[in-house]
């Protein structure tokens, strides 16, 4: 503005001059044409002075506009361009720059600007650029990569001179490319939200899973429209007194259940985990269908109360399979009652939970006096009809939340729940006694039929359930025999077994510090005195020297259950020596190992011996197993089944102190044992005692009749050999032949009998 009121003073000043030269001019005529001429001339120059100071004064307001567009486009955090409509002129700012990867060098090429703007800015017509706002673009950076924009240009000018007539462009581009991702990602959520809605309702109608869903402070449940379908009803929502209606009369404690957990404070300590529970519900074809209730509890805003809600599945058919399954596996043959993996799992939920609501239970273990003795009088079938018969007792006696099983041979359990009478545990025994009373009819007539029975509380202490059954088991061993006993765990017991697990802890050592030795006593050919195999005896040398015997520390180690390394050890130990023995040249006889009820009942006996023969190299026909006869009989399907496999390994059995159990010489024809050894018991009293040498006899005959083998251990003299070698009897072990020797001390005494030529029975004692 200040430059233009210059021009129009200057213009004035001029016009000013113009009329005083006019005026001077007609007052002197004889110089009116130099002056006209002169002013004529001062005009022209004054004129062109003029617009040559215009023409300074628009290049200076156009660079001006230029600077001011220029400063303002750089100080811009999005991309821009300035430009003229024919690109003789191009400035880019520093955002476009760093967003494109090109230099403001590179875009004053036409070439590479054309990659960097839209098309539509190089239309022939500015209008038609100007009209194209918010354009999008994909622009290819220097390095490839793709950037989204969106471009508006606009003239900020024009410049028209005689050699070009062109405009001054602005454009400028956002970065949109995050946007366009989101817009992408939304689209693609969108579509894919779409599609799992859809499979989501095609699933639920095809899978036939309802949901179910409580909400604190509502005293109805909602349904899914699959649930009222499952269910037969046509409500969305129900009550709990018609769902609970609706629950199997079984399951009532499980709806109790849920509903205690929506108002405890235990469960919602672990609120958003999962919790699966199964129930029968009365469904729609009015029969009770098995259904699995899978949900999660999760905290209202009131501490003391939940939501609680989830998946609800028809598994009626799955069930079908579980019970089966089940039956298999926690249902005992003989009883169809639950078996001893049934009640301890039972018994660990039992006691896990019960620390938790405060309540107690007993746990009572009973067992069938003499029951082997029913066998043999009986027979085996008869004695099995007993213990299914003594199963439907033990299920009549389980009240309410408790639970019985058979644990064993002839012991049966039961899990009681407290009520607060410290008498309730012998009332049940004494109950139980009064009715296996009444099953000696029929072929149990001359019998009689009695239980004996241990139990504890579950709060009197154990840390876990196991060893609750375990008090249990050990009163009921502290029975002194006496029939219909009944014993409490007490302080006393207690007392016992702190002492066994003070020397539990120390047999643990022992076995750590190998202090564990094996000692071998000699069996001997009655027919020619020769030396056919020996028996191996666990021992415990203490670093002392003290020698502590098997019948003080092998009870303690069957009941920690350190009998499995006692007995591993012995195993190879006793295959290890005999090996050792036949590569020196000794001459190959067979080794006796004994096994307790833990290896037989409780472990891969089978596949510990293959184990044992491979790693030591032993022949199996070298290896002799020892089954004692009560062991063999507590449970004859498992032991035949054992002994069977046992056998396929090419290894011999033998029946260890046979007559000391009552059995039937019936079992010599069920169990695969390739020697029968009678017990001391009947040897003591042979040489005067008619019927103790007529029952000897006897049974080494049938022991013949099925070619077994006889062996009759305790022998002390000369005159009980004599006997058993004209009774017909195979072998002998006894103080007589040698008494049980270290391994240095045995290889002496097989040098001793390698000597020798094979004699008659009536040899002198050996004094090794």
């Amino acid at each position: 503005m200040q430059k233009i009121n210059k021009i129009m003073l200057t213009a004035a000043v001029c016009a000013a001059a113009a009329l005083t030269a006019m005026n001077i001019a007609f007052r002197i005529p004889e110089y009116t044409v130099l002056i006209l001429i002169c002013f004529a001339a001062a005009s022209v120059i004054s004129a062109v002075i003029v617009f040559l100071s215009i023409k300074h004064f628009e290049k200076e307001r156009i660079l001006r506009e230029r600077e001011n567009i220029l400063r303002m486009m750089h100080s811009l955090n999005t991309m821009a361009v300035l430009w003229d409509s024919d690109f003789h002129y191009v400035e880019v700012n520093a955002e476009l720059t760093r967003s494109i990867g090109y230099t403001s060098d590179d875009l004053s090429d036409i070439v590479t600007l054309r990659k960097v703007l839209p098309p539509d800015a190089f239309a022939p017509s500015l209008q038609a650029v100007v009209n194209n706002r918010d354009e999008e673009f994909e622009v290819i950076a220097k390095g490839g990569a793709k950037v989204n924009t969106i471009w508006n240009t606009s003239i900020v000018s024009t410049v028209d001179d005689k050699k070009r007539n062109s405009c001054l462009m602005l454009s400028i581009g956002l970065d949109i490319s995050e946007t366009v991702r989101m817009k992408e990602d939304l689209i693609k959520y969108s579509k894919e939200l779409a599609e799992s809605e859809n499979r989501y309702t095609l699933s639920m109608d095809l899978s036939e899973i309802g949901l179910l869903l409580k909400e604190p402070g509502r005293s109805s449940y909602y349904i899914s429209d699959q649930l009222m379908n499952m269910l037969g009803l046509n409500v969305s929502e129900i009550s709990e007194g018609v769902l609970r209606a609706r629950f199997h009369p079984a399951d009532t404690m499980t709806f109790n259940a849920l509903q205690a957990a929506m108002v405890n404070r235990h469960l919602l300590n672990d609120a958003g985990t999962i919790h699966s529970t199964e129930f029968r519900l009365l469904s729609a074809d009015n029969t009770y269908h098995w259904y699995q209730f899978r949900y999660k509890i999760t905290p209202a805003e009131s501490k003391l109360l939940a939501n609680i809600g989830g998946a609800v599945i028809d598994v009626t058919k799955d069930k079908e399979k579980d019970l089966l399954i089940e039956k298999m596996a926690y249902i005992d043959d003989v009883t169809q009652i639950y078996n001893r993996n049934k009640f301890m799992q039972i018994g660990q939920e039992t006691f896990e939970c019960s620390a938790d609501a405060d309540r107690s239970y007993w746990v009572i273990v009973l067992d069938i006096d003499n029951f082997h003795i029913v066998n043999d009088t009986c027979g085996y079938q008869n004695g099995n009809k007993l213990l299914a018969d003594f199963g439907k007792i033990i299920d009549r006696s389980v009240s309410a939340g408790g639970f019985g099983a058979r644990i064993g041979g002839d012991n049966f359990a039961l899990l009681i729940h407290d009520n607060g009478d410290e008498k309730l545990p012998e009332k049940i025994i004494h109950k139980i006694q009064r009715e296996i009373k009444d099953l000696c009819t029929d072929n149990f007539a001359m019998q009689t039929i009695t239980c004996s029975a241990g139990y504890c509380k579950m709060s009197d202490g154990g840390s876990d359930f196991a060893q609750i059954l375990d008090h249990a088991e050990f009163s009921l061993s502290m029975s002194d025999g006496s029939k219909n006993d009944i014993i409490r765990y007490d302080n006393n017991i207690h007392d016992r077994i702190i002492a066994g697990t003070a020397l539990e802890n120390e047999l643990a050592a022992a076995i750590e510090n190998n202090e564990m030795v094996l000692y071998y006593q000699p069996k001997i050919n009655l027919n020619d005195g020769s030396l056919m195999g020996m028996e191996a005896l666990i021992r415990w040398i203490k670093p002392d020297g003290t020698v502590i015997p098997p019948n003080q520390f092998i009870p303690v180690a069957e009941n920690s259950m350190l009998i499995t390394k006692i007995s591993a050890f012995v195993l190879k130990e006793a295959c290890r020596q005999n090996k050792e023995w036949q590569d020196k040249g000794y001459p190959p006889i067979t080794v006796s190992i004994n096994l307790t009820a833990v290896d037989f009942y409780q472990t891969d006996v089978k596949e510990a011996i293959h184990y044992a023969l491979a790693e030591t190299g032993l022949d199996p026909k070298w290896l002799d197993v020892e089954l004692t006869e009560s062991l063999a009989l507590k449970d004859i399907d498992h032991a035949v089944k054992q002994m069977q496999e046992i056998r396929e390994l090419g290894v011999k059995l033998s029946m260890d102190d046979f007559g000391t159990g009552y059995s039937s010489l019936s079992y010599i024809q069920v169990l695969p044992i390739t020697l029968l050894k009678l017990d001391r018991s009947f040897i003591m009293y042979l040489e005067e005692d008619e019927v103790s040498r007529e029952i000897v006899s006897a049974v080494i005959k049938i022991a013949k009749s099925k070619k077994i083998e006889t062996i009759a251990e305790g022998i002390e003299t000369v005159g009980q050999a004599e006997i058993l070698k004209k009774s017909g009897c195979d072998h002998a072990q006894g103080y007589f032949f040698g008494k049980p020797m270290p391994a240095d001390k045995f290889e002496e005494f097989m040098a001793m009998k390698a000597e020798r030529q094979p004699q008659i029975i009536s040899v002198e004692p050996t004094d090794i």
